[in-house]
């Protein structure tokens, strides 16, 4: 049976990490704590195991991961055209519950899945989380659950849906508590995302999913006229926190789901 790292205690959060570092060198998958929900690692660059992400969640490659970055110089590394806005928001809510949809720098070296050309990427606001990040590099992070069911927001949660096929699990107790709960889900604490890509050929920034961040939030550091007219859509029906590319996207030529 996998086992489950507790972080609280000082010498389990030393070996779970040395051992989740291990897992993500040889491609396998780890369960993270973040601060909205549990997400579910691998190697951004390997190939093989962000298949293996999809295929434990039982999704298919329409559905790419984000990326979970350790800090705001990997933003430029992996995207391209950062908007102005886009700088404004990250500075502002980063470390924090905001995924935005860039397009990938085209010399990037991995395949997440059918991004078209696109990227989500987050920080997250978690000690564990961005220790992890400092130490692999950006993950390819989905929020840990079987696709169709809630995000767990537990660690027991996620080994209860995901079982075996995760090497690593690292308890960093509840997630999501610094959160109000918003959507219209109990309990959702999903990170908002914000697509970006029509910016500078004519479009706005488009809210793809109400999270944890709101609209007034985010218009008081770029003002309204920087989002679309249709900005905010529902939240996706499966609660995915972390999402990266899905088919609410579709049209922006993004599909999103992130941890």
């Amino acid at each position: 049976m996998t086992a489950i790292y507790d972080c609280a205690d000082e010498s389990a959060l030393l070996k779970g990490m040395r051992l989740a570092r291990g897992a993500i060198g040889r491609g396998e998958l780890v369960v993270i704590p973040t601060d909205t929900v549990y997400g579910l690692a691998a190697d951004a660059f390997s190939a093989a195991a962000v298949q293996r992400l999809l295929d434990a969640k039982g999704r298919d490659r329409t559905a790419p991961p984000p990326v979970l970055i350790p800090g705001l110089p990997t933003l430029d590394a992996l995207a391209t055209e950062v908007p102005d806005a886009v700088r404004a928001l990250v500075a502002e809510f980063w470390p924090g519950g905001l995924t935005v949809i860039l397009r990938a720098q085209p010399s990037l070296q991995w395949d997440l899945g059918e991004t078209r050309g696109t990227v989500a990427l987050r920080m997250p606001d978690h000690r564990i989380a961005l220790e992890l990040l400092s130490e692999t590099g950006p993950l390819a992070v989905s929020s840990a659950n079987l696709s169709g069911l809630p995000a767990a927001t537990t660690a027991a949660d996620a080994h209860e849906m995901l079982g075996e096929s995760v090497a690593v699990y690292l308890d960093g107790g509840s997630a999501g508590d610094a959160y109000e709960a918003v959507g219209e889900r109990p309990g959702d604490r999903s990170s908002t995302i914000v697509d970006a890509t029509a910016v500078g050929s004519g479009g706005g920034l488009r809210i793809l999913r109400a999270g944890v961040i709101t609209r007034a939030e985010l218009e008081r550091v770029v003002g309204a006229d920087a989002f679309e007219a249709d900005a905010a859509e529902p939240a996706a029906a499966d609660g995915e926190a972390e999402a990266s590319a899905s088919s609410e996207a579709s049209d922006a030529g993004a599909e999103p789901d992130a941890s």
